[in-house]
């Protein structure tokens, strides 16, 4: 019923729009055999804002894999850098945030760890909205970044670099079958804000399922039955999502997108100084306001890279200095 639903929706758009730009196409013939300049102005502006209305209902139409419609885990880790990756890395914790907030969507802290100086060495949200999962799925990747260091006395310009690994919660109804034996379980406390009680126990739950080397942790919860729970999920939601992966013909190239957080694996380039650009090195979308970007701005990469990923064009894009 859902995917009829889905389906009913898109036809019935498509239809709209079909039977609204023949009567503004009449109507601007019309408009022009009878010299009325103004009419076909309104026209033209009509045209207009039914293209928007198409090329938002093309992206629509792109979210129909089979969980598209769940919410998502989007996990960000620091490269190799020290304090720069690691507040890089916080920048875009922050950035998706923002992103999801933008949509209506809840957000929700699973996992966090600090750096030592600034930023954070790793977090884990989870984001909870309709089509999370479908709209972020293919921000998974190496995330670079150009910029005159603020940690730097030298003021000198500094590359980063951290990754983002995006994969869906899964329904109940989804059965992933774990062995008790493939699992390695440890516990640890709980570091940042949390109150006395969560930094004085081992409370925090680290799980790594020893077949494919997958691990996932939370810390969210003061108790630690519940932090287990939620990373047992979380472990399922990352089997599923490789399982999805393998499927894909670029299964193979997102694992090694994933393999090295550093030079020649980014999809995407962030330069702040000594100009202001952002380049999608998968589809060549680009931004000249990283500002924007950075505040949740994301929807035109992620819409690109979508399209890119059900046509199968690929775009020989040349990364920025």
């Amino acid at each position: 019923m859902t995917e009829r639903r889905r389906l009913d929706g898109a036809i019935t758009a498509t239809r709209a729009i079909e039977i609204e730009l023949s009567d503004t196409s009449e109507l601007i013939e019309m408009a022009e055999a009878e010299g009325d300049e103004e009419m076909a102005v309104e026209g033209v502006a009509v045209l207009r804002a039914l293209a928007k209305r198409a090329e938002t209902d093309k992206v629509a139409a792109l979210l129909a894999g089979e969980a598209d419609n769940n919410d998502t885990y989007i996990e960000v880790n620091s490269g190799a850098g020290g304090t720069e990756s690691q507040d890089w890395a916080s920048m875009l914790q922050r950035m998706y945030q923002r992103w999801a907030e933008k949509h209506g969507y809840k957000v929700e802290v699973i996992d966090f760890h600090s750096g030592e100086q600034a930023g954070i060495k790793s977090a884990t949200m989870l984001i909870k909205g309709p089509q999370a999962y479908g709209w972020a799925k293919t921000e998974s990747g190496v995330h670079r970044l150009v910029r005159i260091s603020p940690y730097d006395s030298a003021a000198r310009r500094h590359t980063s670099f951290a990754s983002v690994w995006v994969y869906p919660q899964i329904d109940d109804d989804i059965d992933i079958d774990i062995k008790e034996s493939d699992l390695k379980i440890d516990t640890y406390r709980a570091s940042g804000a949390g109150g006395q009680h969560i930094n004085t126990t081992d409370s925090a739950v680290r799980i790594t399922h020893m077949p494919t080397g997958v691990v996932v942790a939370c810390q969210n919860e003061r108790s630690q039955h519940k932090n287990k729970a939620t990373a047992m999920n979380m472990l399922k939601a990352r089997l599923y999502e490789r399982e999805l992966a393998i499927r894909e013909a670029a299964a193979a190239d997102v694992e090694a997108g994933k393999s090295e957080i550093g030079w020649g694996h980014q999809i995407r380039s962030y330069v702040l100084q000594p100009y202001q650009l952002v380049k999608d090195l998968r589809t060549g979308v680009t931004s000249t306001s990283p500002s924007d970007v950075l505040d949740g701005d994301l929807d035109p990469f992620m819409a690109a890279a979508l399209s890119q990923r059900v046509t199968g064009d690929s775009v020989d894009v040349e990364d920025v200095d």
